[in-house]
């Protein structure tokens, strides 16, 4: 999902209707408070990725003082911001990008750089959500299963894990089921290529 915050109905349809071309879905809001408001509501991410259009300079909450907000949070590797502005100069332009912002556009911008430039910044977030989806999937396990876990990995047998953690190899099949279950696969491969 692209978010378009400009304070410029004109610049938020034109952007909609460039994202549209390829196939992108937008959302747009007027203002960084109206962004902020619906962020905090429902911190729900698109599973093909989100990306953060941001006018730098708007009445109320600025485009860099959202950012801001948004780097404290951790978010922008989720949500990469790609900075656009009519009154840019090279040092803000440096600063943002050094603070993290995925790219930074002054207007008047070329359509085709800057729809692609959202195209790999929605990557990025897709790649940022896979990773995030594994840790959580991770912090369920308990104790005794990341150990049963890390054995796995190492190609250890039922057996072995068994005798190497002093409990039954029974015991270890209901880890190692729980364990697939949680992280979403059906073999010990599919798991080491998951967690490599």
């Amino acid at each position: 999902m692209l978010h378009i915050v400009d304070d410029e109905d004109v610049i938020r349809d034109a952007l909609a209707w460039l994202a549209r071309s390829r196939n992108i879905s937008t959302t747009c809001y007027d203002s960084g408070e109206k962004f902020l408001a619906t962020l905090e509501r429902t911190i729900k991410y698109d599973p093909e990725g989100d990306c953060l259009l941001l006018d730098v300079r708007m009445p109320g909450l600025s485009g860099t003082t959202l950012f801001d907000t948004l780097t404290a949070r951790q978010l922008t590797r989720r949500l990469p911001v790609i900075f656009l502005t009519g009154h840019g100069d090279v040092p803000m332009a440096v600063d943002t990008l050094k603070r993290g912002a995925f790219d930074f556009f002054e207007k008047p911008f070329n359509d085709n750089n800057l729809m692609d430039r959202v195209q790999e910044a929605l990557a990025q977030s897709r790649e940022a959500g896979a990773l995030a989806a594994i840790h959580e999937r991770l912090a369920t396990l308990s104790a005794r299963e990341r150990e049963v876990l890390d054995l796995i990995l190492l190609g250890k047998m039922n057996k072995v894990i068994a005798d190497q953690l002093g409990i039954s190899m029974r015991t270890v099949e209901v880890h190692r089921a729980h364990i697939f279950d949680k992280m979403k696969v059906k073999t010990a491969v599919e798991l080491a290529g998951l967690l490599k």
